[in-house]
């Protein structure tokens, strides 16, 4: 694997790390964890899926980093992070990525959930 590649990579994961200090802390601690989670389970992916994955988690930073932006600026509002999923973008997920999806948003919702960052979960496949 490339040098540049590989330095890419880890900035974008320090650089989301960083942006999740801005979360509630049990957003934090679940969106840390799924990152975490989610760059383990891709270190051996095939160049283009790598490509792509890369992209979608700069969308994912850079809309974390705007939002972040929004609610220092309107700090008498409540704070606000995420964005809707058109159903368009849902239909092109894999069975797999549906059942992941499904999984985040029960962990997110769940009443007075406390998260742990140092909780070590095996991936699943």
């Amino acid at each position: 694997m490339p040098a540049g590649h590989v330095s890419r990579v880890r900035a974008l994961y320090r650089r989301i790390l960083l942006l999740h200090r801005a979360l509630p802390p049990d957003l934090k601690a679940l969106g840390d964890q799924y990152v975490k989670d989610e760059f383990r389970r891709h270190k051996t992916v095939g160049s283009d899926e790598a490509q792509r994955f890369l992209q979608e988690w700069e969308v994912y930073a850079a809309v974390l980093w705007q939002q972040t932006n929004e609610n220092r600026q309107n700090s008498t509002e409540k704070v606000c992070f995420g964005a809707a999923l058109p159903e368009e973008r849902l239909n092109d997920f894999r069975d797999e990525q549906i059942g992941q999806l499904q999984e985040l948003m029960q962990e997110a919702t769940k009443p007075n959930r406390r998260f742990s960052t140092t909780e070590s979960r095996k991936p699943k496949c």
